[in-house]
């Protein structure tokens, strides 16, 4: 990057750290280090709880998902805006009307000891998995610019946040993450211009979504019913639904982000904004992605988007293997332009047989270059077994470095840099919190004053911080990031859910009962996951259902027992 780049990327993050620090100021007990005092209007949640789920690896993984496979990912979120009204009528007003810090803490008041502990690990497990993952993504832009290595950049990224979530907690992430998100919304739009004024001038933005459209990446909506398709639209309203509803219902990553709601009206307000905006927003960073394939349809690509397996294969015996299928690659990539102009011709003489021409000769000529790709992977695997074969987390970071002018290239990473910091605080906060309330508090340490707690909860920020950037230094063996932390959550999510709607609506089932559905379902979910029984969407629909029938059995049996004793 140049200078003009790292002024942006500098000032625009040195702002916003301080500006979050500056806003928490005061903060003097735990009520106002893990829910803000509860005092924040209904936008300042909505914007909080989309940027919660907008990480870093949204806008890194997203643009490279649409690159890669097009628009079907969107159907992921389908079941949202339904999950957001269930919150809304259930969910919300209980967790407000018992006062609570943590979602779990209802669940011992409903059951008992042991299911609140088991939820509250469940969650702290699957939680810190996923925070490490975030941090991972923006340390491979640091690591891809500087060209050093990401272990590096892992840790300087993770002490970054660590150090002002344990100076300001809830009240610093939420400050930050409405600034973030507002800056973030303006460089996605200024992401999308460029990419369309940077192809060619006969070549216009309906021009590209036709080419796109005709290489089969503007699928948005697959009706097809499969339990082994990872994106359709039942596995996207269905399975997305449960996930989404356990997401936002039982994660205290995003729990805590509405608790912090000055009212019930506001904390409704604040997900209903969430549910209305999250979809075409997520539409339009699939987009990007898909306007990027296009872009690469007139400019050569790299053979690999990864400059540091790249370079790896490059100072290896297979050095001159590589550069063969480089120039291949390049060959391929110009039968394919030209065929590409064909098609941009078709199009605009509107005539039909030739685009069907056109289509299956550009078609054919993109299978030939992922044949010369495949072979670049494999070739990369002869020379480490344990290199990262899959390039889509960097794509769009390349785009963005190598094509775009200066200033708004520093911009744009910066707003990947935010995103990272916004849902990486925000999941370090709810560690916390849930460690110190649902563990210390309860367990070890009953009866200590308020600044006592809000030591106790700094600390607990700062070892979760620690084993995050652990989890990171491992995350590059995950593929696709955005695809990992959602299946990750999917392990986890749909036994939890089953868990907090046994205790909201079937109010005959004991506490010992719900436990033990719910020590089977996991057992069973990880089963399925570790067999590939299924998508991993259905996942939360499967432990779900399994911890409320499971739960229903074991009571049934054990009422049968007490009455024949």
């Amino acid at each position: 990057m140049s200078l003009i780049d790292w002024l942006v990327l500098i000032v625009t993050l040195s702002f916003i750290v301080l500006y979050g620090v500056w806003k928490s100021r005061g903060t003097k007990n735990i009520d106002g280090y893990l829910l803000a005092d509860r005092q924040l209007p209904w936008y300042h949640v909505g914007l909080s709880v989309m940027a919660t789920q907008a990480s870093a690896i949204t806008f890194l993984s997203a643009p490279g998902q649409g690159y890669s496979d097009g628009l079907r990912f969107v159907q992921f979120y389908f079941g949202l805006p339904l999950a957001m009204v269930v919150l809304c009528i259930t969910f919300i007003p209980i967790f407000h009307k018992l006062n609570v810090y943590t979602a779990y803490e209802y669940l011992e008041k409903r059951f008992d000891n042991k299911t609140r502990t088991l939820t509250a690990s469940l969650f702290l497990l699957q939680r810190g998995l996923s925070t490490g993952i975030t941090i991972y993504a923006p340390a491979i832009i640091l690591s891809t610019i500087l060209n050093i290595d990401i272990i590096y950049t892992i840790i300087a990224n993770g002490l970054l946040v660590i150090t002002y979530t344990v100076y300001g907690g809830t009240k610093a992430v939420s400050y930050t993450q409405m600034l973030q998100m507002s800056i973030i919304f303006a460089g996605l739009f200024l992401a999308a211009y460029m990419v369309v004024h940077l192809l060619p001038d006969n070549v216009s933005f309906t021009d590209a979504l036709h080419i796109a459209g005709k290489m089969d990446r503007l699928n948005a909506i697959d009706t097809g019913f499969d339990l082994n398709n990872r994106y359709n639209i039942w596995s996207g309203i269905i399975g997305g639904f449960f996930l989404q509803l356990s997401y936002f219902g039982t994660d205290q990553s995003q729990v805590g982000r509405y608790l912090t709601g000055k009212s019930i009206a506001q904390s409704r307000l604040g997900l209903v904004m969430n549910g209305l905006i999250k979809i075409p927003m997520q539409f339009f960073i699939l987009l990007i992605g898909v306007l990027v394939f296009t872009f690469y349809q007139f400019h050569q690509p790299p053979l690999f988007f990864n400059k540091v397996e790249v370079n790896q294969v490059k100072k290896s015996e297979y050095r001159d293997s590589y550069l063969s299928l480089e120039k291949k690659f390049t060959e391929a990539h110009q039968e394919k332009q030209a065929e590409v102009t064909k098609l941009v011709d078709a199009i605009h003489n509107e005539d039909e047989q030739a685009i069907d021409i056109a289509r299956t000769k550009v078609q054919a000529a993109n299978l030939k270059s992922n044949d010369i790709r495949k072979e670049a992977t494999k070739l990369m695997e002869k020379n480490d077994k344990k290199a990262d074969t899959n390039d889509t987390n960097f794509i769009f970071l390349i785009f963005v470095t190598e094509q775009l002018p200066v200033g708004i290239v520093g911009l744009l990473i910066a707003i990947i840099f935010l995103a990272a910091m916004g849902s990486t605080a925000s999941g370090l906060n709810s560690l916390a919190s849930t460690t110190v309330v649902d563990f210390y508090k309860r367990l070890f340490r009953k009866e200590k004053s308020d600044s006592g707690y809000l030591a106790a909860s700094r600390w607990c920020t700062v070892l979760w911080g620690v084993f995050c950037i652990v989890v990171a230094l491992y995350a590059s063996k995950l593929g696709n990031l955005i695809e990992a932390v959602n299946i990750l959550g999917s392990l986890f999510y749909g036994t939890i859910l089953g868990i907090f709607l046994v205790a909201f609506y079937m109010k005959s089932i004991s506490g010992t009962a719900v436990f033990y559905a719910a020590l089977v379902a996991e057992a069973f979910i990880v089963y399925a996951w570790v067999t590939n029984l299924t998508a991993f969407l259905w996942l939360n629909v499967i432990g779900c259902v399994l911890v409320m029938v499971i739960a229903m059995v074991i009571q049934y049996f054990h009422n049968r027992r007490a009455a024949v004793k």
